[in-house]
């Protein structure tokens, strides 16, 4: 056994060295969900995650998640439209599980038609708000 246990924890992603701040820089983020906005394209989570330095793992993730609802809430006190929306699965171009919960502006499955017909509408209020 020639690795440290640093290393050991690392290859396993029970530790990881990385320095995560990039994932908590808000304006950043913004930047890249804007310039997204502007393009009209959503981004997948495992391209966001690498326009920042970082190759997708489950807890990179959420870290961003929570960036992206702080985006979200800072915008809405400004009156604009939604970002977070932009940042889909790669499966089936709809955001994640998390980005659903808590809505009161929808109700239904996270999937399938009129989940897509939801949110192309909010990607279609983000496009035309920042292009």
């Amino acid at each position: 056994m020639d690795r440290t246990l640093a290393e050991f924890l690392a290859e396993n992603e029970l530790a990881d060295p990385e320095d995560w701040s990039a994932l908590h820089d808000v304006e950043r983020i913004h930047g890249l969900l804007i310039a997204a906005a502007r393009a009209k394209r959503a981004i997948s989570y495992s391209e966001m995650l690498g326009e920042l330095g970082f190759r997708f793992t489950r807890p990179k993730m959420r870290a961003l998640c929570r960036t992206l609802d702080a985006i979200d809430t800072a915008g809405r006190q400004r009156g604009e439209p939604e970002l977070a929306v932009l940042v889909v699965r790669e499966s089936d171009g709809l955001p994640g599980q998390g980005w659903w919960t808590g809505r009161d502006d929808y109700t239904g499955e996270w999937t399938g038609a009129k989940a897509r017909k939801f949110v192309s509408e909010l990607q279609r209020a983000a496009f035309d708000h920042w292009s």
